[in-house]
């Protein structure tokens, strides 16, 4: 027997056992989706099952992949009036396990909607749909003579509704911004259905309270970013890329004032890794290093500019004079685009480098420059508190105080984890930092999130919680309980 839109009715073992209540809403769902909408939780793939790091949820209920903002939102009425909770995906890439699917609920994906609709080349912004995968909309408008400077080594998979609901940063925000800096704005579904429809495609918008500020960086918890106005700047005419070897901290943080000094606004990244990982980095390359290892710091320094050959000159200068200074021990400028690619790639490999001290306990944390070197130590000697073999790898963003941690959890000493993220996020408290610099909170912090939050923080984010999505439906457990 069809159903009324002509589909034939689930299987019955697909339903076979269920509450009558997921029964009725997991046909309703096929019945308004379709086959390619909809993919019964027996059928369900792996990938929507893991993340990129291997970690693995559970079966959910089914798999909804909604052609549109219509859909998307009928589809969420639908789970809200039943009752059952629903966690959004976008390229699966997070690293907080907020993208996991838990048992009983169903998985959202916006793999289909990622049409990139619009590019004003004028207005410098693009009209994208939420599961725009990154790498996408940046080679779209590269022709024009345009860049989307959101940018990360997951560029190929993650999407922008991802990057927006997690507030993602990279390797551009000393000069771009986080992602929230990007957003113009937004067109989201609350967990009832209600679109909000704030796609406004103004800079300067000062009508009450700028109601998107409550999505970017939220998690998924509060509504699902369907679509999105995002900003697009010119692209520079060349882009010089440098890596240098540093003695010591404190000459890194007189390096980044000298460069910020001589590039100002041309300086794109600075990105700083302890010697923990990039002489494990540079033996995943298959090369010699660009520069041998045995110094305490590797810094990879980027510009850009719209004058080539004055951004060459300014850059050459500023390192001779890093060198003369003795800032910079030794330095390779690279010299062609397949030369910056070998460069950045040593920073790129930060997956696989961690994968070296498997198993890890990770962390994306953000502390006061000028209080790094003093909490590296704290937490070196936290963790080896709580076994001498927690070895600590180090890399980072640094010039916006953004420091990516992987503590070596002892494998035989299972019940370490629990212990070496307490340590850690410890002393990320007393230092009045963040646990979360730019992955978010998901299943993994949430227990720590007091030590960068103050109760009446986490109490006003409850409350919006309750008022957005009062039956607590939208990626449920994350972020707080």
């Amino acid at each position: 027997m069809a159903l009324a839109g002509g589909l034939p009715r689930l299987p019955s073992h697909i339903t076979e056992g269920l509450p009558l209540s997921d029964s009725s809403l997991l046909s309703a769902l096929h019945e308004m989706l379709g086959s390619r909408g909809f993919v019964p939780g027996a059928s369900v793939e792996e990938r929507y099952l893991s993340d990129v790091l291997g970690n693995r949820g559970e079966s959910p209920l089914a798999v909804v992949r909604p052609a549109d903002t219509a859909q998307l939102s009928a589809a969420l009425a639908r789970c809200h009036a039943a009752g059952v909770p629903v966690v959004t995906q976008g390229g699966r890439t997070g690293l907080a396990l907020g993208q996991l699917p838990r048992a009983g609920e169903i998985v959202l994906s916006l793999e289909r909607m990622n049409a990139i609709e619009e590019i004003d080349v004028d207005a410098g912004m693009a009209t994208v749909q939420g599961g725009v995968v990154l790498q996408a909309l940046q080679d779209q408008v590269e022709p024009l003579g345009l860049m989307f400077p959101l940018d990360l080594g997951g560029r190929g998979s993650c999407t922008i509704g991802g990057n927006i609901a997690t507030n993602a940063g990279g390797n551009r925000v000393l000069r771009y911004g986080m992602a929230r800096e990007l957003v113009v704005g937004l067109e989201v579904v609350l967990a009832d259905g209600t679109v909000l429809d704030d796609l406004k495609p103004l800079l300067k918008n000062n009508t009450g309270i700028d109601l998107k500020q409550l999505f970017i960086g939220s998690e998924g918890v509060l509504g699902v970013v369907t679509r999105a106005v995002v900003r697009l700047f010119p692209l520079p005419a060349d882009r010089t890329v440098a890596l240098c070897a540093v003695r010591d901290f404190a000459a890194v943080r007189a390096l980044l004032r000298h460069l910020r000094a001589q590039l100002a606004g041309d300086l794109t990244a600075f990105e700083v890794m302890w010697s923990s990982y990039y002489d494990r980095a540079v033996t995943l390359l298959g090369r010699p290093a660009p520069i041998a290892p045995g110094h305490a710091f590797h810094v990879l320094v980027e510009a850009s500019g719209t004058d080539a050959r004055l951004l060459a000159a300014n850059v050459e200068r500023a390192l001779h004079g890093a060198l003369e200074q003795g800032l910079v021990a030794d330095a390779v400028l690279a010299k062609s685009g397949a030369e910056i690619a070998e460069l950045w790639r040593v920073r790129d490999l930060a997956i696989e480098t961690s994968r070296l001290l498997d198993p890890i306990v990770p962390f994306d944390v953000s502390v006061p420059i000028a209080r790094m070197e003093a909490f590296l130590a704290e937490v070196a000697a936290a963790t080896q508190a709580v076994d001498p073999r927690c070895d600590l790898l180090v890399f980072g963003h640094l010039a916006d105080g953004n420091l990516h941690l992987a503590v070596h959890q002892p494998p035989d000493r299972p019940e370490t984890f629990d212990a070496i993220e307490a340590a850690v996020y410890g002393v990320v408290g007393r230092f009045r930092g963040s646990i979360s610099a730019e992955h978010g909170i998901g299943w993994l912090k949430r227990e720590y999130l007091a030590c960068s939050r103050s109760p009446a923080e986490i109490a006003m984010m409850r409350t919006l919680k309750a008022a957005l999505d009062p039956r607590n439906i939208l990626n449920r457990a994350r972020i707080f309980e």
